[in-house]
């Protein structure tokens, strides 16, 4: 029988951690990074392991606090777990089928349910929302060079179908200064992936993020959870251009191109609203004849 070994990484977690630990008890190795939380958190996971690695927090470094943990890990298979999420029966039985399969797979990616403001969001990007978790000890690691990188594997990886449960945002506050932390991350990735300084971006960033989220990727399915989360994405897309833009000095540009970049902008996001408005439209009219009517609005607004 292979082995597994479960990581958590730990940082003023009190009011969720015990979920986390309970649904990963059937492990047989529990290693949980504690990044100097203030609270009972360690407290809480002494009582599930004895396997808990102190470290200093930074919320720019959360990824090289988990690759500790997986350096630390010495069973077969490694998963990664936050404190904020528990493994379903489902997930842990099929971990435990796979682990112990002849699959050639060296990686797992697991679907996810983000339970958002109480609710479970279904659409606006936010599910199937799968994550590399399920690795071969040695065959996995973090990139360390950003906030939240994807888990990079040697090797071939497969999809499970259980999920797991990730207790989310909670407020809006909550929401907001995790934003500030993902938004600066994700403008020094950009520009590390080469990205260059448009002013047209201000608009279009933000705009076509809801776009994106609440027509294109059917949030308006999920209410008005759906809408507000929607608006909160486009609002960080807005704070990642603010952040390129102080990283540029708060490059200026005259009135004049200003005007004329902000009316550009505009008239083709409004084309861009159109469309998605009427494929959401089609969508959710059974009335074939209308449909018809609808597609054919829609080929002439692009």
């Amino acid at each position: 029988m292979k082995k597994l070994s479960v990581v958590i990484s730990a940082f003023n977690g009190q009011n969720k951690i015990e979920r986390a630990l309970i649904s990963a008890r059937f492990a047989d190795e529990l290693i949980v990074i504690d990044n100097s939380s203030e609270d009972d958190s360690r407290k809480i996971a002494e009582k599930y392991t004895k396997n808990i690695i102190s470290q200093k927090n930074d919320p720019q470094k959360i990824d090289l606090l988990k690759n500790i943990g997986i350096e630390n890990a010495k069973k077969d298979w490694i998963l990664i777990l936050d404190q904020d999420e528990q493994i379903t029966p489902e997930l842990e039985k099929e971990i435990v089928t796979v682990i112990n399969s002849d699959s050639k797979q060296n990686g797992y990616w697991i679907p996810r349910k983000n339970i958002i403001f109480g609710k479970i969001l279904e659409h606006a990007g936010w599910y199937p929302d799968y994550q590399l978790r399920l690795f071969k000890n040695k065959k996995g690691k973090f990139s360390e060079k950003h906030v939240h990188q994807v888990l990079k594997v040697d090797g071939e990886t497969g999809y499970l179908k259980g999920h797991l449960m990730h207790e989310n945002y909670e407020t809006i506050p909550q929401f907001i200064s995790k934003l500030n932390v993902y938004a600066q991350s994700e403008a020094d990735k950009l520009l590390d992936e080469g990205y260059l300084f448009s002013f047209a971006d201000a608009i279009s960033f933000p705009l076509k993020e809801f776009l994106s989220r609440f027509f294109m990727r059917q949030g308006y399915k999920d209410g008005f959870h759906g809408l507000m989360v929607s608006l909160l994405m486009s609002f960080y897309h807005f704070v990642v251009f603010a952040n390129l833009w102080e990283k540029e000095k708060f490059k200026e540009e005259n009135s004049k191109e200003t005007f004329n970049m902000a009316k550009k902008g505009l008239i083709q996001v409004n084309k861009e609203t159109k469309y998605w408005i009427r494929s959401a439209e089609i969508e959710n009219n059974s009335n074939s004849s209308t449909k018809f009517l609808l597609r054919l609005a829609r080929k002439l607004s692009k």
